[in-house]
Order: C-alpha cells, then structure tokens, then sequence
C-alpha cells in the first residue's frame, strides 16, 4: 500500500502541481534584491503611471493574482488609493506586498513631509510603506529627507529613495554623501535606447540599486519592432517585451513597467523560465544610443517647484 501510496504523490507532484499552481512563474520566481539597508525587494513590479483610478485597481489585482507583488506609485498619479483597495481586496498578506511612494514637492513644502506621510498611509490603508522616493530633485528636498529619515525611525517607512536624481550629480550627492540614511534605490528612465552606463557608475559606491521607469521605451514602436530583438525574441520563442524586461533583468535593475491589460501583465511576468546568453547580453547592451524618451532640464525641473507645470 505504502509503494502505491508514493506512486500517485509521484503523479500528483509531475501532473497536478504545475497546472494548479497559478503563480508557477510569479511571485515564487521573481528575485529578491537585497538592498544596502538590509530589506529585500522584489526585481519586477508593476508600475502605476499615466492611469486612471478604476484602471490601477483592476491592473494591480490582476498583477496579484498572476504573482506580482511590488507595486510603484506616487502621491502625483493620484492612485495610492486604488493600489490599497486592490491589496485588501486580494486578501494576500500585507507582508508579501513592497509597496513604494513618491513624494512630490507640494508634499513636502512648508515642513509638512511627515504629514504627508500619514495621509498617503491612510490612501494605502496601511501602516506602513517598503519605499518612499523623492519624486524629483527639487524644492527643500534635503529637509524632506531628514523628515523622512523621522518616518523611517518610526517605523511608518522602511526604506529611502530618490527618484530622477539623475538631472544632477550635486543633487544627488547632497543626498547620497550628507544623509543619514543612504538611498537604497536610484529610480530613472532606462531601456536598451538609453541604457543610463554613466549613472550606473554613479550609484556602484553606494550599492544603490537603479530602477527602471520608461523599461519598455513608453511604448515607442521602434523599440518594440527591433529587428535585433526580434531575432532574439524568436529564437526563445518569447515577445520583444519579454526580451526587454529579461535584460533589464539581468542587468541587475529593478524594472517596473506598466501594463493595464490582463494580456501584457501575465506577459510581462513570465520571463523567468528562459535565459539569455552572454552573446544576446552583449547584443542587447550594443542597442545603446542615449536615446531619452522623457527630456526635461533641471532649470525646467525646478520650475515645476515654483508651480510651473
């Protein structure tokens, strides 16, 4: 009985399993990054820009149920509400989320971060948030960031970041080399067009970590139809998008591209099945032209803290 016992858990584990094991290639595949403050992070998330209220809800209950499980946002997108009615919604353990923010300069001008800070965990319906940016490297940011400091030592934030620090190297010094606590994360526009090799450097000696906005090139047609990756992408049997995200991948970035449609969020999580070679590597890295899909200057940048957006 024993031996026919062990014979149908040996069919059970070959043949059930898999097919009911509806996150085999979410959230138990994707890496944890171990960021310089000792948390971890999950590599792939879903970003929530440029979408309306009902949509980042029904896009982040879809990423859930396909195993996602960081979430990217910003007081600015006007949807923290929404990622928090999808998280309770899902019934998943807040534990399992990392749930990142951005602070914009209104949030934090006139001394009121930590305000702000309440009032985005009451959006989230939480108690806390995994990371909090600075969204842009404008305004009082350096007294933003020692009120933030206040929130980490509180325990409502666990982690510090700044956001587009990328416009100026004394900016982000001023932060990475003043600060008490360090960034564990540098979030930039990065794609095989614009592959950010001279931030890259920037971050090596902090162990930043560089997250990927704009991973897909915002959708730009000649990205997503380039014959180079094509020919990668067939050879795989997988999507240009797919090709893209699984550099960005093994680059080491965190990426954290957007997606509303149940099609390209299922597709943009399985790409932890397959890997490229050093050669596809390095044909990939040769796609680099410093090609900007989002070009705004500083003096531009700290208009927008004056109200000029």
């Amino acid at each position: 009985m024993k031996t026919v016992k062990n014979y149908f858990l040996l069919i059970a584990v070959l043949f059930f399993v898999p097919i009911n094991n509806a996150n085999a290639q979410g959230k138990e595949f994707v890496p944890m990054l171990k960021l310089n403050n000792g948390l971890e992070m999950p590599q792939l998330g879903i970003g929530t820009f440029a979408i309306s209220y009902d949509q980042a809800k029904e896009a982040c209950l879809e990423a859930f149920r396909n195993g996602f499980r960081h979430v990217d946002c910003a007081t600015a997108y006007r949807v923290e509400g929404a990622v928090g009615e999808a998280m309770k919604e899902s019934g998943i353990p807040r534990e399992e989320f990392f749930i990142t923010s951005k602070l914009w300069v209104s949030d934090y001008s006139k001394g009121n971060t930590l305000a702000s800070i309440d009032t985005i965990l009451k959006r989230f319906q939480t108690d806390y948030i995994d990371l909090l940016y600075i969204h842009q490297p404008i305004g009082d940011y350096v007294n933003a960031w020692k009120e933030m400091e206040k929130a980490v030592a509180s325990g409502k934030v666990r982690s510090l970041g700044i956001s587009n620090f990328d416009a100026s190297n004394e900016r982000f010094h001023a932060i990475v080399d003043n600060m008490k606590i360090k960034p564990v994360a540098l979030q930039i526009e990065c794609h095989p067009y614009a592959q950010r090799n001279d931030i890259r450097e920037w971050v090596k000696p902090y162990d930043i970590y560089i997250e990927c906005w704009y991973p897909l090139g915002h959708g730009d047609k000649g990205l997503l139809s380039d014959p180079v990756i094509k020919t990668i992408a067939d050879a795989h049997g997988k999507s240009i998008v797919q090709i893209i995200l699984r550099w960005h991948i093994q680059e080491g970035f965190s990426v954290i591209p957007g997606a509303t449609n149940p099609v390209h969020i299922k597709e943009n999580i399985n790409i932890f099945d397959f890997e490229l070679s050093a050669e596809e590597m390095a044909t990939m890295r040769s796609l680099n032209k410093d090609k900007r899909f989002f070009n705004v200057t500083l003096e531009q940048l700290d208009g927008w803290a004056n109200g000029n957006f």
